[in-house]
């Protein structure tokens, strides 16, 4: 099945005498796990944006959101397979392929800003060692979109890990599930568009769904009145992958737009929500939401149990084993590890 849609118009000539050319048209369909009215889909929106601008409208994305096509899980197969080109959700969906992808989607208890990560990316030999597990998927790993630490939202306090036990709360798939489990918690994977249900409903406790400024865009806080600020546990790059043959019959200079474009929303997604974050903890706060900022020791537990667990998951597939001694290995030169 081909990915692209092409259409060559010819020339034609105008009333007034002038000819006029249109380029080819090529069409992307990618799907997001975000709504458009959350921070996170705006700036998704942006993206497509300044692709369509730059590109002169020769490159036409078409959006989906909230995972309006299939479920986020389901994404990366969807475009894998051509129902859709374009994957805008994360790696850690896609642990169950291969553990591997954990390393690529949500690096638990590694960088502390979206800089660090960003810079294993794109100088640290992040983008070539990832490339090599997205490919054997037939998809290409364009770059990510990070925003900053999670915080988990909760109808209990959430002051240390003491309140962790028993605490049965929302989880992506992966190595989340084992770390919190050990440390006594309930984790429930579900999918992310489930979480504003499951927690009126008490199905839940609390969730692990996103940023502070996302969690309010969600409408987490009118259901419950505690939360972790900063977050310290999980800080998840979503990406935008695209099925690799439609990628390589983009000419290059779509794709280097695209590559600038992404680069753009990642700049623009850190920024954002460094504002956005502070903007809704003060919201919060006057609203009477509890927000806890875990201790030094408390964070370096939870920081030594993750690391720790990164190589009983390294042990379980070659590509696994790559990715984290490629991120030790790069941690050491930022000096968080040692």
């Amino acid at each position: 099945m081909k990915v692209l849609k092409f259409a060559a118009v010819a020339a034609a000539t105008s009333v007034l005498g002038l000819s006029s050319a249109y380029a080819a048209d090529y069409t992307l369909r990618i799907q997001t796990h975000y709504a458009p009215e959350t921070t996170s889909g705006k700036l998704a929106q942006q993206f497509v944006d300044d692709v369509e601008t730059m590109s002169g409208g020769r490159l036409d994305i078409e959006m989906f959101f909230s995972s309006s096509v299939v479920k986020s899980v389901e994404t990366f197969d969807a475009a894998a397979s051509g129902i859709l080109d374009g994957d805008m959700t994360g790696g850690a969906y896609q642990t169950g392929k291969n553990p591997a992808f954990q390393f690529v989607g949500d690096i638990m208890g590694g960088y502390d800003t979206p800089w660090q990560q960003y810079a294993w990316f794109y100088y640290g030999g992040g983008e070539k060692a990832a490339n090599e597990l997205y490919n054997e998927y037939n998809m290409q790993l364009i770059g990510w979109w990070i925003y900053g630490q999670e915080s988990m939202s909760s109808s209990k306090p959430l002051r240390g890990p003491e309140d962790l036990k028993d605490w049965k709360f929302r989880s992506p798939p992966g190595l989340e599930t084992e770390i919190f489990a050990n440390l006594g918690a309930s984790p429930v994977v579900m999918d992310f568009t489930e979480i504003f249900t499951a927690l009126e409903t008490g199905i839940i406790d609390g969730a692990d769904a996103s940023g502070l400024a996302n969690n309010v865009g969600l409408g987490l806080y009118d259901l419950v009145e505690h939360a972790t600020y900063p977050g310290f546990h999980s800080m998840p790059s979503d990406h935008l992958a695209i099925r690799k043959d439609a990628w390589d019959a983009l000419p290059e200079d779509l794709q280097r737009i695209i590559d600038v474009a992404m680069q753009k929303l990642a700049f623009q997604t850190a920024l954002t929500f460094e504002v956005k974050n502070n903007e809704a903890a003060a919201m919060l706060r006057e609203k009477g939401v509890n927000l806890y900022d875990w201790s030094a020791e408390d964070r370096a537990a939870f920081r030594n149990a993750a690391q720790s667990a990164w190589q009983g998951w390294a042990d379980k597939t070659p590509e696994a084993r790559a990715l984290v001694d490629s991120h030790v290995a790069f941690l050491k030169t930022l000096g968080l590890v040692k």
